[in-house]
């Protein structure tokens, strides 16, 4: 089908921003052990797949994530900063679980009311997290024409991208993607398509 593409998206492994209760985009944050682990199965389920391209985000637990995923492939892994996790400006990299309550409540608002200008302390609003994860969904697109690609990112900023996009919205609230189970999100030549969200 022209314009026809299959992106295989998956939030990354396992990492230790999650397990310490680390709210942000924590760039720096690596995989735990069992994280790597997590990728490596992951590597598996896609290992048949004819994968043309992996991209991430900057962070250093997604690149760790394609890493893992791709040992043994000659594939090549680009970084791309729209792809981060949200960010929430002065609120970054703490342990206080009432932001953690915050920006819960945040991404409800952007996933369930569709209240999109909300925002964690002076950190991104959803419009800003949609547009810049639509501009590199966007450059995925236009340059796999007919291919299969790996896109490895976070669960907010994936999950507040593709509820709109792909028609899935509220459905997903309740759902949060689970570390390294890829799915399938495809561009049919008019719009995303998801058929099926992990949980």
């Amino acid at each position: 089908m022209s314009g026809f593409v299959r992106v295989w998206c998956l939030r990354h492994a396992e990492s230790e921003n999650v397990v310490a209760g680390v709210s942000g985009a924590v760039p720096l944050s690596p995989l735990t052990s069992r994280g790597y682990r997590q990728a490596a199965a992951a590597g598996c389920v896609l290992a048949d797949e004819p994968i043309a391209g992996v991209y991430c985000s900057t962070a250093l637990r997604t690149r760790q994530t394609a890493a893992a995923l791709l040992e043994g492939r000659d594939i090549d892994i680009v970084a791309l900063p729209e792809l981060v996790e949200v960010g929430i400006g002065a609120a970054e990299a703490t342990v206080d679980p009432r932001v953690r309550r915050l920006a819960a409540e945040v991404l409800r608002r952007w996933i369930v009311d569709r209240q999109l200008e909300r925002r964690v302390a002076d950190g991104e609003s959803g419009t800003q997290v949609l547009a810049r994860m639509t501009t590199a969904l966007e450059k995925v697109r236009r340059a796999h024409e007919g291919e299969s690609v790996v896109l490895i990112g976070h669960v907010a900023s994936l999950s507040v991208t593709l509820a709109p996009l792909c028609g899935l919205g509220a459905r997903v609230w309740g759902h949060p993607l689970p570390h390294a189970v890829p799915f399938i999100v495809e561009w049919d030549g008019r719009s995303w398509q998801c058929q099926s969200w992990p949980t």
